[in-house]
């Protein structure tokens, strides 16, 4: 069972330290089953106006998160337990995790610390965004067709990696391959170094501290290189609801047109990718902004299942020479 944190660190004064009897005593003495709770946070969430974008996109579906992960139980198996009776330990944490989710607006990953993408599950807090990226679908199809045999491809680098997230899926994408993952931020990167622990990935990922290609010696290179960099528009930061403001910034601003950091991406990448190597960048629906912004570069777009093509793809071919290669 997951026992909520409070959101703000033990010494806030915010009011969310609420006595523990207190709170015990407000509980509605009818909110006793599963069934129960699922109805009540449904309706608190609705009422509340709460945003659902990190891992779903509805009430019912983040109720169910919610509900499962803080009661420690299998979180595809809702049915079995629905009428199950709560006793009154649970219902108090159930009660204060919804009422977080609810009023300070904190995203469930980090309520119940974990994030999903695809079948993976990731530990998350709120050191890393909340893993949401288009890769997890590419991954889980080991980038057919672009890389022609997964089982040959032996280095590989996550840029960005905050969570670790896609590391470990490009670790099990690429059986054969040594993957490097780099973040500037270290306390991003233990959070990363736990979600690769837990995978038993120790010995194949090498993490790496710096920005972007300043955490590689020299002119180190690779196969493939991947990159969910930070993409959010000036416009659109000042936009974002509530939940996405408990995510650490670094992670989603890159100036005015968003794209700061695919420009220093960019720049670099050419040295730091083999002949026949391929760079892949998250960019999510910045694509006119791209083109706009680079007309020369032949990008090519991935187009997901639900039609989004929010990553570019782009062989070594495709790039302008390094500068010590156009001596």
């Amino acid at each position: 069972m997951n026992t909520p944190k409070h959101p703000h660190g033990a010494d806030c004064d915010c009011g969310a330290h609420d006595d523990e009897a207190t709170l015990a005593d407000a509980l509605p003495p009818e909110l006793i089953t599963v069934r129960d709770w699922l109805r009540y946070a449904v309706s608190r969430f609705n009422r509340a106006g709460i945003h659902c974008g990190h891992g779903v996109d509805n009430t019912y579906d983040e109720a169910v998160w919610l509900i499962l992960a803080t009661l420690a139980l299998p979180p595809d198996r809702l049915e079995p337990f629905l009428d199950a009776c709560l006793p009154d330990d649970e219902r108090l944490i159930l009660y204060k995790n919804i009422e977080y989710r609810a009023t300070e607006r904190i995203p469930t990953a980090y309520l119940v610390n974990e994030a999903w993408l695809g079948a993976y599950r990731f530990y998350v807090d709120e050191r890393v965004i909340v893993p949401r990226s288009y890769f997890g679908e590419l991954l889980e199809e080991r980038f057919a067709p672009w890389v022609e045999d997964p089982e040959t491809l032996t280095c590989a680098l996550d840029l960005c990696t905050g969570s670790g997230c896609l590391a470990v899926m490009m670790a099990d994408a690429f059986p054969n391959a040594d993957i490097v993952a780099a973040d500037l931020s270290p306390e991003a990167l233990a959070v990363a170094q736990r979600n690769i622990d837990d995978y038993g990935l120790g010995e194949r990922v090498e993490l790496l501290q710096g920005d972007l290609f300043g955490a590689l010696d020299g002119d180190r290179q690779f196969e493939l290189i991947v990159c969910n960099p930070p993409y959010v528009t000036a416009e659109a930061m000042a936009d974002l609801p509530p939940e996405y403001l408990h995510e650490p910034r670094l992670a989603l601003a890159a100036g005015d047109d968003g794209l700061d950091a695919v420009r220093r991406l960019l720049a670099g990448v050419a040295k730091h990718l083999s002949p026949e190597g391929l760079l892949a960048v998250e960019v999510g629906h910045n694509r006119h902004l791209v083109e706009n912004a680079f007309p020369e570069l032949p990008f090519t777009w991935l187009t997901t299942r639900d039609g989004s093509d929010g990553v570019f793809l782009l062989r070594r071919e495709d790039l302008p020479k390094a500068p010590d290669e156009a001596r």
